[in-house]
């Protein structure tokens, strides 16, 4: 099978399409490198373009059989204060995305979604039953595309597979790949740049939620566990049956307990400082993983040691490359 990884040059598009070339699929990255990078693409056939651009996007979807789609903006800050370029790329141009795949032949597509579409949730951990409320335009925006999904499907036959990330961290295994966002928001690879002196420090927004130890509590999962997910879901489709699913561990962690495990792993104290609390932070969020588990037969193996240490080999990899060129 051949498959269409869109965004496939950035943070989770690339473990996915790597993950996919390992089980022998034929891969094709479509990319228009705004904030992907050619280097996490490196081995796979990658075309430059837009999705925007129907007339390149509609060539290549001739030659392949599945669309994966990761290309979105993905700050929630800035979502709120940049609402305008969040509907305009994650809804008004992924539609375009969706239009030029229904006039294909292609009927097999993946959604990359956020548990953000939850919003504040009532309760955790959380199902898929659980109220989709987002709070902010990025989670408004994925959810308007998950609606124009189920919408497609029932009127003419886009099988889909919408996948709900939580906290996706680490790197491959090898250390080739890993997270590069530019700026960096994530807190671990935030912490490894404290370290690095590459900032000044590392801010703990809030240390008195309703948590163990009063800092927020978030489900973290390796990038690889959630690529294998992407697998085990074009499986899915391939029986005929669309989906929408939570990807988590089931399992949170704290700020200061993913902070600790960095320290103990690099050897390093982590720069920090307690800040105030970020508007609408929930206290947490935790996935309920159960219904991906039974339908695809996955779960999510790597732990927070395993992510925290393919990260900290990525990030030592990344710096000695940057010092050498």
């Amino acid at each position: 099978m051949s498959v269409l990884v869109i965004g496939g040059a950035g943070y989770i598009g690339s473990h996915a399409a790597h993950a996919l070339k390992r089980k022998g699929y034929k891969v094709i990255i479509y990319d228009n490198l705004s904030t992907g990078h050619a280097s996490l693409a490196s081995g796979f056939e990658l075309i430059v373009g837009d999705i925007s651009d129907t007339p390149k996007l509609a060539a290549v979807l001739r030659r392949v059989d599945s669309v994966m789609h990761f290309a979105a903006h993905a700050y929630v800050g800035e979502s709120v204060s940049h609402p305008r370029k969040y509907f305009q790329n994650n809804l008004v141009v992924g539609l375009s995305l969706l239009d030029a795949v229904l006039d294909s032949r292609v009927r097999k597509f993946i959604f990359s979604s956020t548990c953000a579409v939850y919003g504040n949730p009532a309760k955790i951990p959380i199902t898929e039953e659980t109220p989709r409320l987002p709070v902010n335009p990025y989670g408004a925006s994925k959810l308007a595309f998950e609606y124009a999904l189920e919408a497609y499907d029932r009127a003419y036959g886009l099988r889909f597979v919408s996948f709900r990330y939580f906290n996706a961290s680490g790197a491959d295994e090898s250390g080739l790949i890993g997270e590069i966002h530019d700026p960096e928001t994530h807190l671990i690879p935030v912490a490894f740049e404290a370290i690095h002196a590459e900032r000044g420090v590392l801010e703990i927004y809030g240390d008195d939620y309703p948590t163990p130890d009063g800092t927020c509590v978030r489900d973290y999962i390796h990038v690889n566990d959630l690529a294998e997910a992407h697998i085990l879901g074009l499986e899915h489709l391939e029986r005929g049956n669309s989906a929408e699913l939570n990807l988590g561990t089931g399992r949170g962690h704290s700020v200061r307990e993913v902070i600790s495990t960095i320290e103990r792993i690099s050897g390093r104290e982590v720069p920090k400082r307690m800040s105030p609390r970020r508007p609408g932070d929930p206290s947490e969020l935790v996935a309920d993983p159960t219904r991906a588990e039974k339908l695809l037969s996955w779960k999510a193996t790597r732990s927070l040691e395993e992510i925290v240490s393919t990260a900290w080999k990525w990030s030592q990899n990344k710096r000695g490359a940057t010092s050498t060129n």
